[in-house]
């Protein structure tokens, strides 16, 4: 990060799973002994009478999930009298975690996993059938443009990230890429 002094490694976070509404909806009704229609509803319902509340004005204080509230975005007039509407640019929804999410990093298990650009490089090799991996050439460090669709930055799962040099992997928490 700073370019006067010697390379340092840094934590990423790096998603291990997507978890589906329908699969967070079945691990609920399997945790509290509720219907998954019934959880479906709840959280369904929840979603929508957030949004209500919010768009009323109001503070939704959810206890142990945490408060949720509503900000704007606006460029400024030149007075009271010009800002209309129209100087709005943005509805953004605040959320302050509540105390199930406080001290989560005392909670977590961090694990060392590969980066994303090793993981693509190795399926490359295995499906070119190739039995070695050239990381740095993966990793780009010559600094030269690449023309490889399997390393291209904008793919978020195979980019050419320059953060994502070795990793590490969270249990329940997720996965952290580190990163130079």
């Amino acid at each position: 990060m700073k370019k006067d002094e010697a390379p340092k490694a840094y934590a990423r976070a790096q998603v291990k799973e997507v978890m589906t509404f329908r699969q967070f909806v079945d691990h609920i009704a399997e945790h509290g002994g509720h219907k998954r229609g019934q959880v479906k509803g709840v959280l369904s319902d929840t979603c929508s009478c957030l949004v209500e509340e919010l768009l009323e004005g109001k503070k939704v204080l959810l206890d142990e999930l945490g408060d949720f509230w509503v900000s704007l975005s606006s460029v400024g007039a030149e007075s009271c009298e010009k800002f209309t509407s129209k100087n709005i640019t943005g509805v953004n929804i605040i959320f302050t975690p509540g105390v199930d999410f406080e001290n989560l990093i005392g909670r977590a298990e961090f694990n060392l996993v590969a980066s994303r650009v090793a993981q693509a490089a190795t399926v490359k090799a295995e499906k070119m059938g190739s039995d070695t991996v050239d990381l740095a050439a993966a990793k780009n460090k010559g600094n030269t443009p690449s023309t490889d669709p399997s390393t291209d930055p904008s793919d978020p799962g195979t980019g050419t990230d320059p953060d994502n040099g070795g990793s590490s992997s969270g249990g329940e928490s997720g996965s952290d890429d580190l990163g130079q």
